[in-house]
Order: structure tokens, then C-alpha cells, then sequence
């Protein structure tokens, strides 16, 4: 099997093809700026042509049984666990982020994947005698050809929210991975073909945003999942919504996490620090703002010293390219303006690696703010940048989240359960946590925020995205003619 190609083309058929005339995009190193592969462009010509093979091959696929489609979910399942550690270099090198990173992401993939597995159990229907000689029952059918337009952060789990569920539950999908992260795609792609998954079940296209239009615009693709920005994603929801599609769209995040005064330091301090820089904080999820609570200099001092320790390539990765780190550096010196206080600067603090100085580097920066701008709160920064506010008391700090346009995610960090449960209540996002830096739902729970964080119909994940890859038909039938006429005759 191949792990690693030069050159990346479209998958459907079950095979990999080329363009007549094709137009390529290249696929850059974080680590050092080199060329990693060429990523040949979908044409719109060619997705007509796949999507005209998924309508015929959902339609097939979908006849099948749970028990037969959960078998080479099993089997896609075993390959992850077999390839873990090549998936892993891929994502390591294709994305930027550290080994270990990478391996806890292909991780959850598995962990993803045994969900699919499960859903047989989870989908069984309801059967009743609603009259007398009348009944009713419930059945789940696939919606039909799924568009899964997905990011860079995350090139395998992503992909993976959406693409396991679907094909269990019998739908058929079209993938278009991020352009700048196309390696471990490409491997996705051999492992369905290798686990029996039949032709056109799985495919995928390469490109930017002319393709993946072309997929929220097609007439035959019933359905859309998307993960990036907020202005990005209320786009999608807008125009896949206009055109009768079930849609789904997650957005961006400005992600708070309060620190009460009885929270122990070292543990809080190291947290907060790793769900705020982990991944270069490229990740929906990632820690953006600490409220602290009350004066609370040592916790403070914790963050600063931990994060000066930090090593570039060794504790932080690289982000996935220059474009990232301009938009950084244009928020520090916005920051700066506003009269925000630099404790720690990853522009000036930290060494870049001898051999990858043309790398995509941006170390561990804390900003402190006194006063907040109102622009602060709406901007997703996406990368390792902590942001400080200090607030008097509990109320002023839910106050402060209140006012955040996201809904991703909030957590807090104290040994008060009343405190703790008046942050649950009052605050706005879809995941919460209590003592937990990210607090992801692990299946069964679902993926999912609320507000500009997310737009469209149910999660994404877990029991609740179920609805969202089927419809609930119901059928209602007579079979005794002798019985009396009534209003359902």
C-alpha cells in the first residue's frame, strides 16, 4: 500500500484518476516550507460523473442490510487499527502537528468508527397497534449522497465525524478534504477500497472553493457537512438550506474557560496551558480566553513560566501555513494597540529549529487584556494564543461569556459544585466542562455547539447525529378488511 504519494488525484470508481488537462495545487511542509505533493483539482465535469455513480451505488448499497454494511465498517475499523502508526506520520507531517498528537487523532477515528459499528442497535424501529387492525411502525432510510466538505485541523477525524455514520446507516459520500492537507485523504481512500466497500460508496475530490460549490450547488447531492468558519459556514447552511438539502455547518469558536480561586494551580495552570496550545490551538475546541476570578497572580505566573518552557517542533507544532501565521501576527500587534499587555510572545520568545527556519512558526503567546475591545470577543484567533481577563467576581466573568456571538465550548476550573453548576446553567455553549480543559463528548454523546457555532440540523456525532443521515419513515397498515370502516380507511 502506498503511504505516501507525490501526487494526488480523485478517488471514485474505487480508483484513483487523473484529469485530462489537469490543474494542480501544491501541498507545503509546516515543518520547513518544502513542497510535500502536487493536489490535482477536481473538475465540476468529473464530479457530475462521480456523483451520477454514488446515486446508482447508494441505491444497491442501501438494499443491503445493517449486519452486511456493519461488516466492512469492522473492517475499515481493523485497517485503522492496523495502519495507526502510518496514518499518523501522514497527519504528522501533512498537518504539522506532533507524533503524539497525531497518533491520539487517528485514536478517535477508532474510537469513531466502533460507533458506526454499534448503530445496528441503536436504529431498531417502533412497532404498535395504534387502532384496532391498524398498525403502525417506524423505519430509518438514508438520505441519499452526502457532500462532507472538511478542514485542515483535523484531515482524518473530521472526515471521519461524518463519513462512518453515513455509509452505516446507507448513504453514500463525497469527500473534499482541506487543500492544504491532502496526504492522509488519499490514505482514507485505500483503506475503504481494501475494508470492501463497494464502488462508489466512497469517494473524493480535491480543490478549493470552486469545487466545493459545485458540491452545495449539485442538484444530486442530497445533503452537506462542513467544518471551517463562521463566515464561512453560515455561507454553506445559507445556500445548501435555499436548495432543499439537509445541511449541516459547523463554524468557528472563542472558547472560555473560567478560573476560579480554589482551583489548584498546578493542575489548572497545566491544563488550561495544553487546551490552549495543543495543536498550535488549531482546533475548534481549543482554550482562547481565561476568565480568572478574583486576584489570582499566582495562577497567572503558573501560565507564564509553564509556557516559556515550551520547545517549537518538540511541544508545539508548526501551523499549517504562512497565511496562519500573518493572521497572527497581525492580531498580536492589534492586540498591542488596544493596550493588551504581551506576557509571553511567540514571535520574539521563542527559537525556531536550525534546519526548519522556513517553517510556518509560531510559538506560545499569553496576552493580557485590562480592557476588553468589542472586536475582541468575535475574532477566532486559531493558534497558540491564550488570552487573559481578570474579573472581580463569578457574575461579571458569565457576564463577559455571555457576550461571546460562539457557542462552542466552556469549561471551569474549581472544587465548588455550586459554582460549577451556576456556570452550567447560565452560559450559552453546546459542550460544557467542569475540571476538563476541552471537554469533547465521547461517543455516545454528540459533537455539537449552538449559535454561531454551529447552523443547520441536529450534531454530528453520536446517537443524535442519526437523524440527521436518515429520514424517519413511518408506514401505518390494515390487513383485516372485516374490521369497521374508520377515518384512516
Amino acid at each position: 500500500m502506498n503511504f505516501k504519494r507525490n501526487y494526488i488525484q480523485s478517488f471514485y470508481a474505487n480508483e484513483f484518476h487523473s484529469e485530462e488537462n489537469p490543474k494542480t495545487l501544491d501541498i507545503f511542509s509546516p515543518h520547513d516550507g518544502s513542497v510535500l505533493a502536487k493536489l490535482e483539482i477536481t473538475s465540476t465535469s468529473t464530479l457530475d460523473k462521480i456523483v451520477a455513480q454514488a446515486k446508482t451505488a447508494q441505491e444497491k448499497w442501501a438494499s443491503l442490510t445493517f449486519k452486511k454494511r456493519s461488516e466492512v465498517i469492522y473492517k475499515y475499523r481493523e485497517l485503522v487499527i492496523r495502519y495507526k502508526q502510518e496514518l499518523a506520520h501522514l497527519i504528522h507531517i501533512d498537518n504539522g502537528k506532533t507524533l503524539k498528537e497525531a497518533v491520539a487523532e487517528v485514536e478517535k477515528v477508532v474510537e469513531l468508527t466502533e460507533f458506526a459499528c454499534s448503530i445496528p442497535q441503536l436504529v431498531s424501529g417502533e412497532t404498535q397497534m395504534v387502532s384496532r387492525g391498524i398498525i403502525a411502525r417506524e423505519e430509518r432510510r438514508p438520505v441519499g449522497v452526502f457532500g462532507i466538505i472538511a478542514p485542515f485541523n483535523f484531515p482524518l477525524m473530521v472526515p471521519n465525524w461524518s463519513i462512518p455514520n453515513a455509509i452505516a446507516l446507507g448513504n453514500a459520500v463525497i469527500l473534499k478534504g482541506s487543500e492544504l492537507c491532502g496526504l492522509s485523504a488519499s490514505f482514507m481512500a485505500d483503506l475503504w477500497k481494501q475494508a470492501g466497500l463497494p464502488s462508489g460508496i466512497f469517494n473524493l475530490v480535491n480543490g478549493q472553493s470552486e469545487i466545493a460549490n459545485a458540491m452545495i450547488n449539485h442538484p444530486e447531492i442530497d445533503g452537506i457537512t462542513f467544518v471551517g468558519s463562521t463566515e464561512i459556514a453560515k455561507l454553506v447552511h445559507k445556500n445548501a438550506s435555499n436548495l432543499n438539502k439537509r445541511v449541516l455547518a459547523l463554524g468557528g469558536a472563542k472558547n472560555h474557560i473560567f478560573v476560579l480561586k480554589d482551583a489548584p494551580i498546578e493542575t489548572a495552570s497545566s491544563e488550561v496551558l495544553a487546551a490552549a496550545l495543543g495543536m498550535a490551538g488549531q482546533r475548534c475546541m481549543a482554550a482562547s480566553v481565561a476568565l480568572v476570578v478574583g486576584q489570582n497572580e499566582e495562577f497567572i505566573q503558573a501560565l507564564i513560566e509553564k509556557a516559556r518552557k515550551f520547545k517549537l517542533d518538540f511541544d508545539l507544532p508548526p501551523l499549517v501555513s504562512k497565511a496562519s501565521v500573518d493572521k497572527l501576527v497581525t492580531y498580536l500587534n492589534w492586540a498591542k494597540e488596544q493596550g493588551a499587555k504581551i506576557l509571553v510572545n511567540g514571535i520574539t520568545d521563542f527559537l525556531i529549529p536550525e534546519n526548519k527556519k522556513e517553517g510556518f512558526w509560531f510559538g506560545p503567546t499569553i496576552i493580557d487584556w485590562s480592557e476588553i475591545p468589542e472586536k475582541m470577543g468575535s475574532q477566532e484567533v486559531f493558534g497558540p494564543i491564550l488570552e487573559i481577563i481578570r474579573t472581580k467576581n463569578l457574575s461579571e466573568a458569565i457576564k463577559i461569556q455571555q457576550k461571546s456571538p460562539y457557542g462552542n465550548a466552556a469549561s471551569v476550573y474549581t472544587q465548588s459544585g455550586r459554582a460549577a453548576e451556576e456556570i452550567i446553567a447560565k452560559v450559552k455553549p453546546g459542550m460544557l466542562g467542569v475540571n476538563i480543559g476541552v471537554p469533547v463528548p465521547r461517543e455516545p454523546f454528540s459533537f455539537g455547539g449552538t449559535r454561531s457555532s454551529k447552523f443547520g440540523y441536529g450534531d454530528i456525532t453520536g446517537k443524535s447525529s442519526i437523524n440527521f443521515w436518515t429520514n424517519l419513515i413511518k408506514v401505518t397498515t390494515k390487513w383485516n378488511p372485516e374490521d369497521k370502516q374508520d377515518w384512516m380507511s
